[in-house]
């Protein structure tokens, strides 16, 4: 693993609290958690997982694998053990994602669900946003399959007894092309149902049409030559085709299209400017409505909704008050990429976070991997830009399942190289911060497991085992034992900066007030002040690959209140700081982190 041979050794060193004789500061340090967390200021730290993988101990990893072959992690993998390890990472949210019945290759007709057809399939266990059945779970994650609802609900229970949160996905804005609702209570009537397929676009049509033309579906590139390709026989019946989830109104999808999928309708015609047909209300809305508070009466406690914009902010603007009606603390996060519309999806959608994609995790990323034009700067537009709207609403991470991994080769190449960065997205705002599994053991997702091919993330589509992860998990123990010294070195890291995160005051509800540049920080060294009346702390970081940061940091008198600089408590990084009365002096070592109480 390429852990082993770092070149940066003093990234490594994980510093521990000071010694274990409560000092006063410590003391004043505890009541201001215990008054944060009590008074609401809570931050999210959110785990995400997909229950396929994480659980999953077989090693065998054939490509394009069967259920059989590869096997396939249960809601009963995720014991208390191994909540007892996600729960150390300061995690007060689980996102279990790929929990609802999707479109797969494996043949569950013996408990009365249709097989469905690899045409339009992709991958054999199938994407997690190809919804087969919002009114089920995926049968490939019970120990039992015809008591896999009661397998997940006693998972629901287990997160709960562990003080921690459940989020699922909702995918609003596309079904599978084989949808049907094989769980739905007796009284609902299924998408699609009392369409008029004569006409491309109806108000009251759940669906869009090609009328008169027949889907083809494509044929991937990737699965000419593979084991797949044999299931693909080109008879997939789907007449009149209708409108493929990515918006592409046409009976002819690529194979870069989201041909699994077939869009939903709100009673936006696309094909005709956008014009919105919302009174009455479209069919669909009440049916998205009936099947989160389905889920919500389950006591799942939020929601991570898919592709949130391709679905009008009026129905997010109808729909959240009308579920926190019922559930007040029900969360809701969307998945958003445009900057120009976040206020709206705020205001008038109602949601309570958004993704931080565009703005501050593309810009770390580039300065992970150490760009030309990698600059801290980003990391400035992130905070300022939205310092006075939402800042605080923006979810951080820099690993989930859409991304590649960070220590994949296409990415950094090194975990260690991302620390700095894991640092700024937990510690800039007291929005939620999230890491992805694995993320926290240098899942470097090497090879082509099948549909998800050789593309640094951990495969969605296929059956398979996480390598570095499974070294974690030692076959249901959860106890590390199989992993390497540095992976050890490097989960207790992100186990401390995620419980500094978790327990901060400043962190959770502070001012920012940004170091200005000077000594020999270059455009890859960036530090901030977070700050309350009760907690101080400095955040340091250096991107830079080669050159050590030596910066004498004056700690602004509004900041410092009438008080001076007495102690400086390191919490995070290597120890190598002097301070006066109003003074702190920092040295970094390349690709390098401080967090420093004062």
């Amino acid at each position: 693993m390429r852990l082993k041979h770092h070149k940066y050794p003093l990234l490594l060193v994980v510093v521990l609290f000071c010694s274990m004789q409560t000092t006063i500061a410590q003391k004043k340090r505890k009541i201001a958690n215990h008054k944060a967390l009590t008074m609401g200021h809570q931050k999210l730290i959110i785990y995400q997982l997909l229950p396929r993988l994480f659980g999953n101990s077989n090693t065998n990893n054939v490509v394009y694998g069967t259920i059989e072959q590869n096997g396939s992690g249960k809601f009963n993998d995720i014991s208390e053990k191994a909540l007892d390890g996600i729960r150390e990472m300061g995690t007060t949210h689980v996102w279990y994602t790929g929990v609802i019945a999707h479109a797969s290759l494996t043949d569950y007709s013996a408990y009365g669900i249709q097989p469905d057809d690899a045409d339009v399939v992709k991958g054999r266990a199938g994407s997690p946003y190809a919804i087969r059945d919002y009114y089920d779970v995926d049968p490939d994650l019970a120990v039992h399959v015809n008591k896999r609802m009661a397998e997940f609900e006693a998972l629901v229970k287990r997160t709960h007894a562990k003080k921690m949160k459940v989020i699922i996905d909702f995918v609003p804005n596309h079904v599978a092309r084989r949808y049907q609702a094989y769980a739905k209570p007796a009284n609902v009537i299924d998408f699609g149902a009392a369409d008029d397929v004569s006409k491309a676009f109806a108000p009251g049509n759940d669906f869009y049409y090609v009328p008169g033309k027949a889907l083809v579906a494509p044929t991937h590139p990737d699965t000419i030559t593979t084991a797949l390709s044999p299931l693909q026989d080109h008879h997939f019946k789907e007449f009149p085709a209708k409108a493929t989830g990515n918006n592409v109104f046409s009976e002819y999808p690529h194979a870069n299209d989201w041909y699994e999928t077939i869009k939903l309708n709100y009673g936006v015609d696309y094909l005709d400017g956008d014009k919105k047909y919302f009174s009455p209300m479209p069919p669909v809305w009440g049916k998205m409505k009936d099947i989160l508070m389905y889920w919500a009466d389950k006591g799942v406690d939020g929601f991570r909704c898919d592709m949130a914009e391709m679905v009008p902010v009026e129905f997010w603007n109808w729909v959240i008050p009308e579920i926190k009606k019922a559930h007040p603390e029900m969360l809701f996060i969307g998945e958003a990429y445009n900057p120009q519309a976040y206020e709206t999806y705020f205001n008038e959608g109602k949601f309570d976070y958004l993704y931080d994609k565009v703005g501050l995790y593309d810009g770390l990323k580039r300065l992970i991997r150490n760009e030309d034009h990698a600059d801290v700067y980003e990391i400035t537009k992130a905070w300022q830009v939205e310092r006075h709207a939402f800042s605080h609403k923006m979810l951080r991470f820099l690993e989930n399942h859409d991304e590649e991994r960070i220590a994949s080769a296409g990415f950094a190449g090194n975990a260690l190289l991302a620390l700095p960065a894991m640092v700024v997205s937990a510690t800039l705002s007291g929005g939620p911060v999230m890491l992805y599994f694995g993320q926290e053991v240098g899942e470097p997702a090497i090879g082509k497991e099948g549909f998800g091919g050789d593309d640094n993330r951990s495969t969605i589509f296929d059956y398979w085992g996480v390598p570095e992860h499974q070294k974690w998990m030692n076959k249901g123990a959860f106890n590390g034992a199989l992993l390497s010294h540095e992976q050890v070195q490097l989960r207790d890291y992100y186990k401390k900066l995620m419980q500094i995160t978790a327990t901060s005051p400043a962190v959770q509800r502070g001012e920012i007030f940004e170091i200005p540049r000077s000594g020999n920080m270059n455009n890859r060294m960036y530090g901030y002040i977070r700050y309350t009346a009760e907690q101080r702390l400095l955040v340091v970081v250096n991107f830079d690959r080669h050159q050590t940061m030596e910066v004498e940091i004056d700690i602004p008198e509004h900041i410092l209140n009438g008080k001076d600089v007495s102690r400086a408590l390191p919490l995070l990084g290597a120890t190598d700081l002097s301070h006066d009365a109003k003074t702190i002096t920092v040295k970094l070592d390349p690709v390098d982190a401080q967090i420093i109480e004062f």
